[in-house]
């Protein structure tokens, strides 16, 4: 209870305490209630870089350990919590990844803060989530993507999962998340929420990544949504940069709204990798999808990584990696 204690009081913990609470949630030490204090003192106040770290070591030491045999790939996977109930950008993102020929591991739950994360998405498409390393390698071998759900792999996760549905709201765990793929793919592009958590992300992923990006657009998306400018943070830069600078189209809000039900935002989510998407998703998602491209080869520019991520969306082939991975995980 002593560290209950110092959250309570407002106190910071040190990196090793923040494994302990960690681990304690885990284990069942702390109940139901205990978590929701150690959650809501958390809230009122930023997670320090220390309290993260020591967050995410825990979460990694405790998972179930998958080897994949893969060189250069990535993890797109958003902290969630921004509560702007997009469509599913970064799940359309890995995907299309996946279609232009690059090695997609992604990472991801279901809806917390939002009601269609991309877990809530790939199962109602069909997908069988799994934790047999086998068959993930077999589904990245033929379709260049495989999907880790995060509660099969993390059991503390797992644990807290119906307390934070019941909550409702963005928690510390939100800025696990992208953080802590069990495969510790070398690259990586997150969107966060806010501008501390990136430059914590920028601080961590300097250590632990090849190449990376943390976006977050300054309007409150842990996404690039050309509704607003947005900050890149990469291990070669920091930039701000402007959607005029990008696309002629102007976006609002409610042109990345996602539907109301699963059943709307399975519309939206086919038209786009069909190839249907209206011209304004199609430019979200391009961008997106063009700093994962940079992170495989920075040396391109950003409008350039933007014509080969079109290029990709009309050829077909992000369907039909979406029919296929499917199927395999069915098997």
């Amino acid at each position: 209870m002593q560290l209950i204690e110092k959250l309570i009081n407002q106190e910071t913990l040190t990196k090793a305490e923040s494994s302990i609470v960690l681990n304690n949630i885990t284990n069942g030490v702390y109940n139901d209630s205990q978590i929701v204090v150690v959650v809501t003192a958390l809230q009122m106040r930023s997670v320090t870089a220390d309290e993260l770290n020591g967050f995410r070591d825990a979460l990694l030491e405790t998972s179930t350990k998958i080897n994949l045999n893969v060189d250069d790939c990535i993890d797109v996977c958003g902290t969630g919590g921004d509560g702007k109930n997009t469509f599913n950008i970064s799940t359309i993102t890995a995907f299309v990844l996946a279609a232009g020929g690059y090695k997609v591991v992604k990472h991801g739950n279901y809806g917390v803060s939002s009601f269609c994360g991309s877990s809530t998405m790939l199962e109602h498409l069909g997908y069988k989530f799994t934790v047999n390393e086998s068959d993930l390698q077999e589904q990245l071998d033929e379709t260049n993507i495989c999907f880790l759900h995060a509660p099969l792999f993390h059991p503390c996760l797992k644990r807290v999962s119906k307390i934070r549905k019941d909550l409702g709201i963005r928690t510390f765990f939100n800025f696990l998340g992208p953080l802590v793929n069990p495969v510790q793919p070398n690259l990586q592009l997150t969107g966060v929420f806010n501008l501390k958590i990136a430059r914590l992300y920028k601080d961590i992923l300097t250590n632990s990544r090849k190449e990376f990006s943390v976006v977050h657009s300054i309007d409150g998306y842990d996404e690039v949504s050309l509704t607003a400018p947005f900050k890149v943070f990469s291990n070669r830069s920091e930039q701000l940069l402007y959607p005029e600078e990008l696309t002629d189209e102007t976006i609002t809000e409610d042109d990345l709204f996602g539907g109301y039900d699963i059943i709307e935002s399975e519309k939206i989510f086919r038209s786009i990798i069909e190839g249907k998407g209206n011209v304004i998703q199609n430019e979200v998602i391009k961008i997106n999808v063009a700093l994962g491209i940079k992170c495989f080869k920075p040396e391109l520019s950003i409008k350039e990584a933007q014509e080969e991520a079109e290029n990709i969306l009309k050829s077909g082939r992000v369907a039909q990696i979406v029919e296929n991975v499917i199927k395999i995980s069915q098997k």
